[in-house]
């Protein structure tokens, strides 16, 4: 699926300078160095706000260099007026103004803009596209099927393996999708976004709950016995997950991949019917702008799993805007692993010498070949990572590790996962074996005690080698017997220092066993 945009980051010339017009504005600025990622932004021009992200980096899973959004409402009245009110048409313009401006001086090479229901069925919705190709902007507008098709890519582009039903909650529209193996199945949008419910509550609950019923019965789901989950997609219901977050006192800040129990979701409902504004502005990382909403996205998400059967509530952080990204790449390149090809960049980004992150995740396997493959994904994961925080404070350097593990803007890992991962690097920047302040909420204790031993290794690994590639190339550790013997030639004996030996001591004692250095003729 290919969409238009344009290029408002101006067509590059021999010139050494550049002028570019913005609003009767005049901005010189000189020609752009090469970079090895071009820049991509999407303006998102939803019917309850509009947002601009910016993204450099892998194809497969780009980094965000910025992200705004303004609240504008195209779409609160159209369930009774039919068209964007002339305050939200005049908010939505200036906010197409500002993201313009900002691409300009953000040297974005390429500008992607759509929008959805508000545009799509507003009586004046053609004079929102007319005003911001007048600013520069032209825009592709999705419709109700595009729209749910984009949102299952883009969870399937965050959660590998997602088997299930997506629902992308907008303020003028739903958007349902089933997606399994890779791939997106029934799609289907209907008139349900958070900024119609209202309306339509007040015509009587019972007959809002017949109009939804009706709705959804048009999918034919659920088609079998199997209950399966049921993805969240969308800022209204995010916001229910942090709210829910905050409930549960989960451990981690991180929305993406938090999970629920269905019953959750009428539980909700009746939480909020208790709580007042300021209670609710309060609750961490939660929208105040999404608060007016939270009702009805709540009691709509009820009512869905509820008819759905769905198995449990998984929250995704990807969407529309990521799956239009995903929808570009081929297919050899989605199958790359998002949270291994992320921490590879972000590793290598800022490492001392040039990244060795595969031959230490090598040099690691020996020792630990009863790990799972996720264990063994997560592991490598921490060995991409292995070098980010040398260049920390000695007294954070630990810290920063943690930080890194737990709070990276990482897709295609849950909660406990994080957990392993920030413990892991948490051990090996200098946290001992000890269990990471606040840790060991979301793993047992067998996990732990592995992140701890991988920790550990790196960190030998680490010290063994300076951070360079040669020593593990011609180094190996293994389990021979009782002994944890780390071989390696007679001319190498030097390497073998004091502060080497203790660290190899302290790994053996972790794993129960002898540490033993083997010299081998050269």
């Amino acid at each position: 699926m290919r969409f238009r945009g344009s290029r408002c980051a101006v067509a590059r010339t021999a010139a050494e300078c550049q002028i570019m017009q913005l609003g009767g504005l005049q901005i010189t600025r000189k020609k752009k160095a090469s970079r090895r990622n071009e820049r991509t932004a999407i303006i998102d021009i939803g019917s309850n706000s509009i947002r601009l992200v910016v993204y450099q980096g892998p194809a497969r899973v780009p980094a965000i260099l910025f992200n705004e959004k303004a609240m504008a409402g195209l779409g609160k009245d159209l369930a009774t007026t039919g068209a964007i009110s002339p305050e939200s048409f005049e908010l939505g313009v200036g906010a197409l103004q500002r993201f313009h401006h900002l691409c300009i001086e953000m040297d974005v090479d390429n500008v992607e803009s759509f929008a959805t229901a508000a545009v799509r069925d507003a009586s004046n919705g053609a004079d929102f596209l007319a005003a911001a190709e007048k600013i520069g902007i032209q825009t592709q507008i999705l419709q109700g099927e595009e729209e749910a098709d984009l949102a299952g890519l883009g969870v399937i582009s965050a959660i590998p393996g997602a088997n299930g039903i997506v629902g992308d909650l907008g303020g003028g529209s739903l958007e349902l999708a089933r997606i399994e193996n890779g791939q997106v199945t029934d799609r289907y949008s209907f008139p349900l976004g958070v900024l119609r419910i209202a309306e339509l509550r007040v015509k009587g609950k019972d007959k809002l709950k017949r109009q939804v019923r009706k709705m959804l019965k048009k999918t034919g789901w659920p088609k079998d016995s199997e209950r399966l989950p049921f993805y969240l997609v969308g800022g209204s219901w995010r916001s229910l997950a942090r709210l829910d977050m905050h409930d549960s006192g989960y451990p981690l800040p991180v929305i993406h991949h938090y999970e629920m129990e269905p019953r959750r979701a009428r539980r909700l409902v009746s939480r909020l019917a208790r709580l007042d504004k300021a209670k609710l502005k309060a609750v961490p990382g939660l929208s105040t702008s999404r608060i007016p909403t939270l009702d009805d996205a709540a009691w709509l998400l009820s009512f869905i799993v509820r008819h759905l059967d769905s198995s449990r509530l998984i929250v995704s952080a990807y969407g529309v805007r990521e799956g239009m990204l995903y929808s570009r790449i081929s297919p050899q390149e989605s199958k790359r692993d998002p949270l291994l090809l992320a921490t590879e960049e972000s590793g290598a980004a800022q490492a001392r010498f040039p990244a060795n992150s595969k031959l230490l995740g090598k040099w690691l396997a020996e020792i630990f070949t009863g790990d799972s493959p996720e264990w063994q994904r997560i592991r490598q994961a921490a060995c991409n990572l292995g070098d980010v925080a040398w260049r920390a404070n000695p007294n954070f350097r630990a810290e920063r590790g943690l930080v890194m593990g737990l709070h990276g803007n990482w897709v295609g890992i849950n909660g406990p996962e994080r957990e392993m991962l920030g413990q892991t690097l948490f051990t090996s920047f200098g946290g001992g074996a000890n269990v990471f302040p606040g840790g060991g909420k979301l793993l047992d204790d067998a996990a732990t005690e592995r992140a701890i031993c991988w920790g550990l290794a790196m960190r030998l690994a680490q010290r063994l080698s300076g951070g360079t590639r040669k020593p593990l190339e011609q180094t190996r550790l293994r389990k021979s017997g009782e002994r944890l013997e780390l071989v390696m030639a007679e001319s190498l004996r030097d390497l073998y220092g004091e502060a080497v030996a203790k660290r190899h001591e302290q790994l053996a004692h972790m794993l129960k066993l002898e540490a033993a250095c083997v010299l081998v003729p050269d």
